[in-house]
């Protein structure tokens, strides 16, 4: 049926106008020449809702029934991984056949979209227990006593990885063109291995690590470096270490180093890496060091402990005086992973 086509703002008028005339549906329509029908809509229209243009259309009725879409919401949310594919198979179970596109705009007009999952570290209910334990336990320890705390850890850099996301603004096939393109070798073309420290003083001193590392060299790592940081950044009497679980800091050797020099160490849960601000330094690192594109391993070496050096102290002093905020985050998120 071909679609009627739709009156003017004049015509609409004159029809009420003729209407409070006392003018009937038939009469009006044979003066102006419209269907009665028409008319009768538009002077009903005039007498429910004392206007007579179009009210916003609400367009195609759903395909999805609100038994149907409460099925699909019900799946997602419980199990997150579900397909798109899976979805339309089970309505289609159910009765109804639509589209994955049907799928994925219902979806989504119920706040749901889909995205990359997170790669996150391996928590056991053990490690959540504990996590919880050290944010409730330290969630009211006042500012100042983080800032007394030297904060560790390792990484690595290769020399063609990605170390930072890149985003290009290019034509419509011009992705392979040089200037939009990122040069990549096999595993990375070689990497180097970092150990770094930093307070709300700023950065400490960088360490490449070109062996296997063993407890006795990380005692030597930190006689060389974490000592000379502490001084380096007047952080004075009461200072406390930080360091993750890996087995060379936990080594026999390791503990025997830090209680004759008597460092306080601060117990750490393990798989805690948001809650380390350093790690939010190594990303700052990386971002410097993709820009520089080193040319080889010394080069990539020498161009890490200069941007190191060059992170302002504004920003070391900025992640410790939030640490409250990761507390905050793993009790509200019941021990597992956050953001940070």
């Amino acid at each position: 049926m071909a679609k009627t086509k739709e009156l003017s703002k004049d015509t609409r008028d004159k029809i009420v106008h003729l209407h409070k005339a006392g003018k009937g549906y038939g009469e009006i329509a044979k003066q102006l020449g419209e269907k009665r029908s028409a008319v009768g809509a538009i002077i009903r229209k005039w007498k429910k809702l004392n206007m007579t243009v179009n009210l916003p259309q609400t367009g195609a009725p759903c395909k999805i029934s609100p038994r149907g879409v409460s099925m699909i919401l019900r799946k997602v949310r419980n199990q997150p991984r579900t397909t798109r594919e899976e979805l339309v198979n089970d309505l289609k179970r159910a009765g109804t056949t639509v589209s994955k596109v049907t799928v994925g705009n219902t979806l989504r007009r119920h706040g749901l979209k889909s995205c990359m999952a997170r790669k996150v570290p391996l928590l056991k209910p053990a490690h959540v227990q504990v996590r919880l334990k050290f944010a409730n336990d330290h969630l009211d320890d006042p500012e100042e006593s983080w800032e007394k705390v030297m904060w560790s850890d390792e990484t690595k850099i290769e020399l063609f990885g990605h170390n930072s996301t890149k985003r290009v603004w290019r034509k419509k096939n011009e992705e392979y063109h040089p200037k939009n393109t990122i040069p990549t070798v096999k595993h990375g073309g070689g990497s180097i291995m970092l150990w770094g420290c930093f307070s709300a003083h700023g950065t400490g001193q960088l360490h490449c690590i070109k062996e296997r590392m063993t407890g006795a060299m990380f005692c030597e790592i930190l006689g060389n470096n974490l000592l000379p940081s502490v001084r380096a950044l007047k952080m004075g009497r009461g200072w406390v270490f930080q360091h993750d679980n890996d087995p060379k800091h936990l080594a026999r050797i390791t503990k025997e180093w830090l209680c004759k020099k008597h460092i306080k160490v601060l117990a750490w849960p393990s798989q805690s890496p948001d809650l380390n601000p350093i790690e939010n330094l190594w990303r700052e690192l990386k971002l410097r060091v993709s820009q520089r594109q080193a040319r080889n391993l010394t080069d990539l070496e020498k161009i890490c402990v200069e941007e190191w050096a060059k992170i302002p102290p504004a920003v070391c002093a900025n992640l410790v005086k939030n640490y409250r905020k990761r507390l905050t985050s793993v009790i509200a998120n019941k021990g597992y992973c956050t953001k940070y």
